[in-house]
């Protein structure tokens, strides 16, 4: 498994805010965020920035992994992310996992979900559209 916490992959802004690799659960990654005064918003609550980070990271780390699964290097670069906000997040920590909905060549599609207690029910959700710049692998 690749080191989803390594630097290439969590951005300064995610590592600021405290977001981590939790888990793999059934294959799934699951990122996490602890409530600091870093991401509160209104007190006691989570900033929107701050969840549509978590967001943001997860659905990266979900494709990253596939990515590097696959042996495919490309520089992501977001087309569209649309973040629904569902509930308050309140003082406890979060969490995301995102999936695949598509991957093609030059594009991804990408859904995410954010949650507190459960699972089933998210405080807010994504939807991210990435363009995938192959890299150059350097001469052998």
């Amino acid at each position: 498994m690749p080191d989803l916490n390594a630097d290439h992959v969590l951005t300064p802004y995610a590592r600021s805010l405290g977001i981590r690799l939790n888990r793999w659960d059934d294959g799934t990654l699951v990122y996490s965020v602890e409530f600091a005064e870093i991401v509160e918003g209104r007190p006691q609550y989570y900033h929107g920035g701050a969840t549509g980070g978590l967001l943001e990271t997860a659905g990266y780390g979900v494709l990253r992994a596939e990515l590097d699964r696959a042996g495919r290097r490309a520089m992501l670069k977001p087309i569209n992310i649309t973040v629904q906000y569902l509930a308050a997040g309140k003082n406890q920590v979060s969490y995301a996992s995102g999936r695949i909905t598509k991957l093609g060549r030059r594009s991804a599609n990408i859904t995410v979900e954010a949650w507190q207690d459960d699972p089933a029910r998210p405080i807010a959700t994504a939807i991210m559209n990435v363009l995938m710049a192959e890299e150059k692998q350097p001469p052998g």
